[in-house]
């Protein structure tokens, strides 16, 4: 467990999110409260069709919310423009999906330093750190096998050695050991969690996991549009 005493590097504060439909009006998400700490391993849990996918993807800027404001590091990213927020997203954040969304056509090293070389910089800055990151998943021996010659596993710990590689002080994780066998998921969970506390890095979960929730410093319940502390 990572210390929670650090000043707040997210802050959602009132965030609602409606979808117009067949002439009506649903609200998904009813007023979001959310400050996550730097270094802090959050997960929100919550029925299918909750708005879980919904808040993560407001959280890292993919999508606007209806209303409320949504701040990081004290700047409004609700207020900024396209470019900024590509920016923003290429730096500042990490993400891990259910499904890897690697590139079949590049082996597990290119797809790593895709975030770097889509942010302007060179590859032979890319490589080093690149390697560095897959020796870390244990995928030191994989660097030049395409996405189609990897286990499942081994996809989704690429997945989390590219999510890594700009240094992001944010990750947000969507389901990320869904796909997975048990054993798999726990290997890339844990190693999730060690180099997020080695790094300080902030970390926010949606998982229908509760034994990798119950492991986060907090875990929140999404219910009827509101985020709630969960029992476990």
């Amino acid at each position: 467990m990572t210390d929670t005493t650090n000043a707040t590097l997210l802050q959602a504060t009132g965030v609602t999110k409606n979808f117009e439909h067949e002439g009506g009006t649903i609200e998904v998400l009813k007023g979001i409260d959310l400050e996550v700490a730097q270094g802090e391993m959050v997960a929100i849990v919550g029925a299918s069709g909750s708005g879980k996918t919904t808040l993560l993807q407001i959280l890292g800027t993919l999508d606007l919310p209806t209303g409320g404001s949504l701040l990081f590091k004290g700047r409004e990213m609700t207020k900024e423009n396209d470019d900024s927020l590509a920016g923003y997203r290429n730096h500042s954040i990490g993400f891990i999906f259910q499904f890897h969304h690697l590139l079949p056509e590049f082996t597990a090293l290119e797809n790593v330093m895709m975030p770097g070389l889509i942010g302007g910089k060179k590859q032979s800055e890319l490589e080093e750190p690149g390697k560095e990151l897959l020796d870390h998943m244990d995928l030191g021996h994989r660097l030049t096998h395409k996405v189609t010659e990897l286990s499942g596993g081994e996809q989704q710990r690429v997945a989390l050695a590219r999510a890594l590689l700009m240094k992001p002080s944010l990750l947000l994780a969507d389901e990320p050991t869904g796909n997975l066998d048990s054993r798999s998921g726990r290997l890339v969970f844990d190693l999730l969690n060690r180099l997020c506390n080695d790094m300080g890095l902030a970390t926010v979960m949606v998982t229908h996991n509760m034994e990798l929730a119950s492991k986060m410093d907090r875990c929140l319940h999404l219910k009827d549009g509101m985020l709630t502390n969960s029992e476990l």
